[in-house]
């Protein structure tokens, strides 16, 4: 079974273009399927996918001589006097693809659609070889709406508006697969699992691969074990500011070496950091930025956050597709958890009281924001501005 992604039509615009199309991410999140979804739909009648964890694929894609490639192609039945369309996931697996991308492109009549693991790799390596050439699209674990169309239910989209009406009915109905998205996330192999035994070994073999092979493809990690301690300590922070002193004492290593590791964890999808908004620099924190998991299972899988940080990094990652997301916080500590596109603010609470509202409505005015709303996770209270949480999809 086809499922919709969100982002599909946004690379079905991209499909007819000349450029290189680059799907990038963690791993499992979805990208081959979105590219074989793609070869289907165009309309280039020589097609090609390319599996790069295949090592005689790899061998040929390392050649340096560019044309034997062309030369191997044109033997497996390709002609490169009409269009083709070749697909080649992985691409961080072989050093020198850009360089070959490149030559290709800028050679013959190619389309390519191409997948890595990682931004942090593609960007620094993409970005002088192939300027102009190519665009980069983020492919995210699911978001809550599109697990539910992963789960065959049918639900309609946010619309702010209408966001605060809250339906008993509907609440009941979704209920059971909100609280399955805020505890296990996203991954679209761990949604279409049924048993929890078995989401949770594909989380641990995500997170797992994901420090062992993604992470030291990228980077010289001496001791990844040291890597994984401190993803451990970021997902008990989960919401906090981060504080790098803090982090180098537990960890025993260098602040250089937390520093890069976190930059190295937000650059490859793990985590993400947001921005405090700052309309008045002498009254308000300037600098330090709130963490966040791009997952909500791989954070519960690494330690246990709690349950509403829990809550409150379901409501980030559901915010995340929706806009530019930052938080607000005067020195006196009050804070806003998330203004998005500096417009609207959220609270997050697990069981919310009008009182919320009031003191978010109060802050707000200090950001002149069109709305305010409190998202809650168990709807004990409903008042006017009150959003239950599976309402974000």
């Amino acid at each position: 079974m086809t499922f919709e992604r969100h982002i599909l039509p946004l690379l079905r615009q991209h499909l007819d273009r000349k450029q290189i199309t680059v799907l990038t991410g963690m791993r499992r999140t979805g990208k081959t399927t979105l590219v074989k979804q793609l070869m289907t739909e165009s309309t280039i009648r020589q097609k090609l996918y390319i599996d790069l964890e295949r090592i005689d694929n790899r061998a040929l894609w390392s050649e340096t001589n560019y044309e034997t490639i062309v030369l191997a192609l044109t033997q497996r039945g390709l002609r490169f006097d009409e269009p083709v369309l070749i697909a080649l996931d992985e691409i961080q697996l072989v050093p020198n693809l850009p360089s070959v991308l490149k030559y290709l492109y800028d050679t013959y009549s190619i389309k390519f659609i191409v997948t890595g693991s990682s931004a942090y790799y593609l960007k620094n390596q993409f970005t002088e070889s192939l300027a102009g050439r190519k665009k980069l699209f983020d492919i995210y674990p699911l978001t809550f709406g599109e697990l539910l169309t992963f789960r065959g239910v049918e639900a309609t989209a946010l619309d702010w508006s209408t966001a605060s009406q809250f339906i008993r009915a509907e609440y009941e109905r979704l209920k059971g697969y909100y609280e399955e998205y805020v505890l296990y996330g996203g991954f679209p192999e761990v949604v279409l699992t049924e048993s929890i035994a078995d989401k949770l070994d594909l989380l641990n073999d995500i997170l797992s691969s994901y420090v062992n092979f993604d992470i030291v493809t990228l980077a010289d990690i001496r001791n990844p074990i040291d890597l994984y301690k401190l993803i451990r300590l970021l997902a008990v922070r989960i919401g906090t500011k981060l504080d790098v002193s803090k982090l180098t004492s537990l960890t025993s290593m260098s602040r250089p070496t937390v520093e890069n590791y976190l930059d190295l964890l937000e650059q490859s999808y793990l985590i993400r950091t947001i921005p405090v908004l700052a309309k008045s620099p002498d009254r308000e924190i300037v600098k330090a930025r709130k963490l966040y998991f791009l997952d909500n299972g791989i954070a519960s899988i690494a330690a246990d956050p709690g349950s509403g940080a829990r809550f409150e990094n379901a409501v980030f990652n559901q915010l995340l597709h929706r806009g530019a997301v930052a938080y607000y916080q005067l020195k006196s500590g009050r804070e806003i958890d998330f203004v998005l596109d500096q417009t609207l603010g959220f609270e997050v609470k697990e069981t919310a009281a009008e009182g919320d509202l009031k003191q978010l409505q109060t802050l707000g005015k200090n950001l002149d924001l069109t709305h305010q709303y409190v998202v809650g996770r168990h709807p004990l209270r409903v008042f006017d501005g009150y959003i239950w949480g599976g309402s974000i999809r």
